[in-house]
């Protein structure tokens, strides 16, 4: 027998859940104060969080899906991206786009049922949220494919999570990112649920990372968990995409603590005894543990972020209560660019009524 190619997964972490550097750290890492940027935006991430699902159990808006658990992927994705660079998120990466300057208010009014909380204009090369499982990844494709044909130095960012890659969406998507070398990251947010399918039974593969060589594409693991190891490697795949060396299929290893959505009860499928051990490889309090015995963090920072970060919250929320509602004109927004007859008269109808405007 002849053996005609060999693969392997590399996994990547730095830090483990217990705080322990378990392998040299990566130059931007080695001065601890550079990680200070991440931990604030975790903490405001989370609190943003926190108060959405407030909201939602109060009726202040709808069903909502919780971030609770990914703040490192979003925090350190967020770092290394640049200006120019293009994502497409799913529904769970409202944090990135923080990240990315849209206003966290803009969140709140997408979860409110408003249309305009998919506009970005602090980002606008970036694409809206999306709910249909893996139906951005085709999509970024084309993106990719615009950015390689122009000859731009910047790359496309997917993000999708573990059920998405049983989609043939995925599959046709990285063939083609594989095929065109193209400047494409996808990023596998593998949090271990596919709403109530756990992983072991959506694939058989041993890694999700591996469904890459296939497509003869660059595909590592890492710990989604350790904000060092989410900013070294994707740092490393959207360089590899900007200077023209093809894309990559990244596998973020992290867990869902939250339920699916606020429409989910995870306890109904998933144990507490499960979920109480993956508390403790959360990933804020592991980097500010580490932070501290770097000595780059203390008590005294910890509460002053607290109060910032509570009164940045509270100013998000303010600004969704106050945004006028829209009127039934944006049924209508999004939809045909010209107009069918039988739709045509009632957009006619509501203009000359000026509005149909409503309460929120």
């Amino acid at each position: 027998m002849t053996v005609v190619a060999r693969f392997e997964i590399e996994y990547t972490q730095y830090v483990d859940h217990t705080g322990k550097i378990v392998r040299p750290l990566p130059a931007f890492a080695r001065d601890a104060r550079a990680l200070i940027d991440d931990y604030r935006a975790m903490v405001l991430m989370r609190a943003l969080d926190a108060k959405a699902i407030a909201m939602q159990r109060t009726g202040q808006i709808g069903t909502y899906a919780s971030t609770l658990g990914k703040e490192a992927i979003d925090a350190g994705v967020g770092s290394v991206l640049v200006r120019d660079d293009v994502v497409l998120p799913s529904y769970r990466e409202s944090g990135i786009l923080f990240l990315r300057g849209v206003s966290p208010h803009r969140v709140l009014l997408y979860w409110g049922g408003d249309e305009r909380g998919n506009e970005f204009p602090e980002s606008p090369h970036d694409f809206p949220f999306c709910v249909p499982i893996a139906l951005q990844l085709p999509h970024a494709v084309g993106v990719a494919y615009a950015i390689k044909l122009r000859g731009e130095r910047r790359a496309a960012l997917a993000l999708c999570g573990d059920g998405a890659t049983s989609k043939g969406d995925f599959y046709e998507a990285i063939n083609a990112a594989g095929v065109w070398k193209l400047p494409l990251v996808v990023l596998i947010v593998n949090n271990q649920w596919a709403i109530s399918v756990p992983r072991k039974v959506q694939s058989a593969a041993a890694t999700l990372a591996q469904k890459g060589i296939a497509a003869g594409i660059h595909c590592e693991q890492f710990d989604g968990n350790d904000a060092i190891a989410v900013r070294d490697v994707v740092g490393r795949a959207l360089a590899r995409a900007r200077g023209g060396d093809g894309p990559s299929l990244l596998e973020a290893i992290t867990y869902r603590l939250s339920d699916h959505t606020t429409a989910d009860d995870a306890s109904r499928y998933r144990s507490a005894e499960e979920l109480a051990e993956m508390w403790k490889r959360e990933p804020i309090v592991r980097l500010r543990d580490w932070l501290v015995a770097q000595g780059v963090w203390d008590p005294a920072q910890e509460e002053k972020l607290r109060a910032e970060v509570a009164e940045r919250v509270q100013r998000a929320v303010q600004a969704y209560l106050e945004t006028p509602p829209p009127d039934a004109r944006q049924i209508f927004a999004h939809v045909y660019a010209e107009w069918p007859r039988a739709y045509a008269w009632q957009l006619a109808a509501i203009e000359a009524g000026n509005g149909g405007d409503h309460a929120r």
